[in-house]
């Protein structure tokens, strides 16, 4: 009775598997937040305390403490000059003190609000911090012009308004992507982070799409291969997912979530052949991993490859042995290999470690009828029904032990109650209950 049962239960378990499981990797987002340097000292002229060109040296160097000695020389002389506060932000962000550089920051942008450096800065750092007012900044840095490299100025500024807009306007930060894609054409992360965002927001056509964009400049972008295998495995486009994971696997061949999810893919596109050799490959790579060990345990028993499903079982369960699962898995392999005493003792495991475990009550019922062991297979068919829906072989299979217990009442209406849902199904079973009901019920 439950040998069917458990064949769908774990098809089912991979599938879940395959459509609640996202691949990592996505890291390309990571440079956004560091701050930047003005390509010179903008507007330093004779006026400016000469502790400001000391300090600028000094930051070049990478002598932070010294710079901050004369920076702070430099403000008493002249407390409004922007170019030493912006200094002084950039030197106590490098040191860590986060606090006191946003303030710095905001004495620079005070002081001249046309900076685009300073806004970029005091934007990211506010951002950082999540601070309301971090959009303000960075729309302003938008809008001015950067002291060099104008176009990748421009796109790093678009680039950090739209990860601050993500939570709260998802569709201007993807309008703000697209502003930073077109000053950056061949950059591929404004298409990834758009991606990303669009998936999370289950816009799949949209994010495919920017996948594809970023593909188009990076062939190789492991990102964007990762983003379109999430896609389409969350579509159940599997064919997709294949040709996508198998890319990533030839680019990333140490990849242990890859090939686990390609195994699983082939799994239900019914390459189990092609799927035990993926998890196999992940097993070589991270032996401990339970995951790809139950992946395989089960796939070895769908596949009747018995011996190596008990042995996987056998090592999962010396680390687990209060998974019901694992117990449960055992059993039906157990049973498969006509080991019915064995089977029998993994199943009451599986159920008194999981007593609403419906599908192993099925195959407990199973395998004590096979040892003969009646009222045991009569409990668990009954079990069963209080968790899962009757199936007719669940009459069958009560019939038959109620009328090796010779309680022929009870074996006749069980024996009915099947015919009445068997419908051609079970020939042979259905030819024993016609049968036995004319041997065993009374002569009118």
């Amino acid at each position: 009775m439950g040998r069917h049962e458990m064949g769908a239960s774990k098809r089912t378990r991979i599938i879940l598997l395959v459509l609640g499981f996202c691949l990592g990797g996505m890291t390309f987002a990571q440079n956004t937040g560091q701050t930047v340097r003005h390509h010179k000292v903008v507007d330093q002229d004779s006026s400016s305390p000469p502790e400001l060109t000391q300090a600028e040296n000094a930051i070049q160097k990478g002598d932070d403490a010294s710079a901050e000695s004369l920076l702070k020389k430099a403000l008493v002389t002249d407390p409004g000059n922007f170019q030493a506060w912006f200094d002084l932000g950039f030197v106590y962000n490098r040191m860590g003190n986060v606090p006191d550089s946003i303030a710095a920051y905001r004495k620079s942008v005070a002081a001249k609000p046309e900076v685009f450096e300073s806004n970029l800065n005091l934007g990211l750092m506010l951002a950082k911090t999540s601070q309301p007012d971090a959009e303000q900044f960075l729309r302003a840095a938008t809008t001015l012009t950067p002291t060099a490299n104008i176009d990748e100025g421009h796109a790093r500024a678009w680039l950090s308004l739209a990860h601050v807009l993500e939570n709260s306007k998802p569709d201007e930060a993807v309008e703000a992507y697209k502003q930073a894609a077109a000053l950056e054409p061949k950059d591929p992360e404004p298409h990834l982070s758009a991606a990303l965002l669009q998936e999370k927001e289950n816009r799949f056509a949209d994010a495919e799409q920017e996948y594809q964009q970023a593909l188009a400049i990076d062939p190789n972008s492991g990102d964007a291969l990762t983003g379109l295998a999430n896609i389409y495995m969350r579509g159940q486009r599997f064919g997709e997912a294949d040709l996508v994971l198998r890319k990533i696997i030839v680019a990333h061949p140490e990849d242990v979530s890859a090939r686990m999810q390609l195994g699983r893919i082939l799994v239900v596109i019914g390459k189990n052949d092609d799927a035990i050799n993926e998890l196999q490959g992940a097993l070589k790579l991270d032996p401990g991993n339970s995951s790809v060990q139950r992946d395989l345990a089960d796939l070895y028993a769908a596949s009747k490859k018995y011996d190596l499903a008990e042995t996987q079982y056998h090592s999962l369960l010396a680390a687990n042995p209060n998974d019901a699962e694992l117990h449960h898995g055992l059993g039906v392999v157990f049973l498969r290999e006509r080991k019915y005493p064995e089977a029998q003792q993994e199943l009451l495991t599986a159920v008194k470690l999981k007593p609403d475990f419906g599908a192993a009550y099925g195959d407990l019922a199973t395998a004590a009828d096979e040892n003969k062991n009646y009222e045991l297979a009569i409990k668990a068919a009954d079990a069963r029904a209080k968790f899962l829906p009757e199936i007719p072989v669940s009459y069958f299979l009560r019939a038959s032990a109620y009328d090796h217990l010779r309680d022929y009442k009870m074996a006749a209406q069980n024996y009915h109650r099947f015919l009445e849902l068997a419908n051609g199904q079970y020939p042979d079973q259905e030819w024993q209950a016609r049968h036995r009901l004319i041997a065993i019920e009374p002569k009118k």
